[in-house]
Parts: C-alpha cells; sequence; structure tokens
C-alpha cells in the first residue's frame, strides 16, 4: 500500500499556512464559508497551474478523475463544483493571494541570497511579458479588434533568480507606464530594455539614490558629463 505523500501535497508543504491564513482574516475570506475555503481555493488554482489545465471546466473533470484522493491532496472531502470555484474566484479579495505570493518571493529571495555582482546593492531587471485572454469572455482585457489579453510586468532578482515584484494591467498599457509601480531599494541597481527609456520615471531611481542601465533609442540627445 501506498503510504506516502503524494507529490502535489510535497510541494505544498513548503507554502506557510500560518501566514496565508493572516492574510485571509486581514482580508475577511472565509466569510460565510462553510466547505471551500481560501485554502482550498489556492491549492486548486495550484493544481490547475501545475497540471497544465486549459479552463475551468477542464480542472474540475481533473478534479472528479481524482476524486478519490482529493483529501491527501489538500483538496478537502467535498467534491469541487464548478459555479463554487467560479463563484469564489469572481467575488474574493484578490489581495489575500497577492500578498501571499509577495511574502513567498521574500521567503525564496532569503533562502538563495548571493552576491555574484559584488556591487553592495540588489541588481534586477525589469520587463513584461503578454498573457492572451479569450475576448468574448474578458471583455475588459481588450487591447485589439479581435484580441484580449493582460500584460505581467515583473520586477527579477538576477542574482537569486526569483522575481521580487510583479504589477498586472491591460495588455493596451506601455511598458513605461507600470514603472511608477516598482518599490526602488536605495543602492539597488535596475535593468531595462528600450521601451523603458523614460527620462522622467528614470529620474526617480536617481532620487532613490540608486543606479540604472537602459538602452539607448536612436534618436536619444545626449551630452557626457563626466
Amino acid at each position: 500500500m501506498f503510504q506516502d505523500k503524494y507529490v502535489f501535497a510535497q510541494l505544498t508543504a513548503f507554502l506557510n499556512r500560518t501566514q496565508f491564513n493572516n492574510y485571509v482574516r486581514k482580508y475577511d475570506g472565509n466569510r460565510y464559508v462553510k466547505h471551500f475555503t481560501c485554502w482550498n481555493q489556492l491549492l486548486a488554482m495550484m493544481f490547475g497551474q501545475l497540471s497544465n489545465r486549459e479552463s475551468l471546466r477542464d480542472l474540475i473533470v481533473a478534479f472528479e478523475a481524482h476524486r478519490a484522493k482529493q483529501y491527501h491532496l489538500g483538496l478537502g472531502r467535498k467534491p469541487i463544483a464548478k459555479t463554487t470555484f467560479a463563484s469564489a474566484n469572481q467575488n474574493r479579495d484578490y489581495r489575500i493571494f497577492e500578498d501571499f505570493a509577495f511574502y513567498m518571493m521574500e521567503q525564496a529571495r532569503k533562502k538563495r541570497v548571493t552576491d555574484i555582482f559584488k556591487l553592495k546593492g540588489n541588481v534586477y531587471a525589469f520587463d513584461s511579458t503578454t498573457i492572451p485572454l479569450c475576448l468574448s469572455v474578458f471583455w475588459w482585457a481588450k487591447f485589439r479588434k479581435k484580441k484580449g489579453g493582460v500584460k505581467a510586468h515583473v520586477l527579477y532578482d538576477l542574482e537569486t533568480q526569483v522575481p521580487a515584484f510583479f504589477h498586472i494591467s491591460t495588455a493596451s498599457v506601455y511598458d513605461s507606464k507600470a514603472m511608477k509601480e516598482i518599490p526602488y531599494e536605495s543602492g539597488s541597481y535596475y535593468i531595462f530594455d528600450r521601451g523603458y527609456n523614460a527620462f522622467k520615471e528614470l529620474f526617480k531611481v536617481h532620487q532613490h539614490e540608486s543606479f540604472f542601465v537602459v538602452r539607448a533609442k536612436k534618436n536619444l540627445q545626449y551630452k557626457c558629463c563626466k
């Protein structure tokens, strides 16, 4: 008889459930909840991501196929209904999961602390990626005539190789517009691509006593000071 934990349960064992429950209480996430808690919702979404499910219906079908293992996966004993899952995704405060994601990213960075560049400051790269969405479902995410999507703006710690910050916007937002969301750190280094060549935002990096590297545009007018 198999007595060890499933691989998925071993992965979720690294999550700090106590800290997650603190965020749930902060945003009153489990109010009026009987079975499908915020923790169950988090694990269900993780299972869908790791198993490459293409839709909510596809995810529910996968749960039904593994219903006998559901409790041991940490998803509770009750079967998960599609309407219950959809309602939780729509109505629960997203900040519960956002704050927990930032917390786990910070914990991962602490465990991988290193000093490759010897610059006495963190080194970050900031860039974005577009995630396509079905326009008929996500009508608010329109950025072309027949296309929809969101854009993930990610601040990546190059030394620990772990994301340090992210910001989600509609895909129509220019890359440089997301620079104002970056939590700049004094003494750190920020690397940008050509799309972030916005002097007003780059000056904020200087004001935080930090440094930046950015690709110059062809028509850039400049004068070397020193």
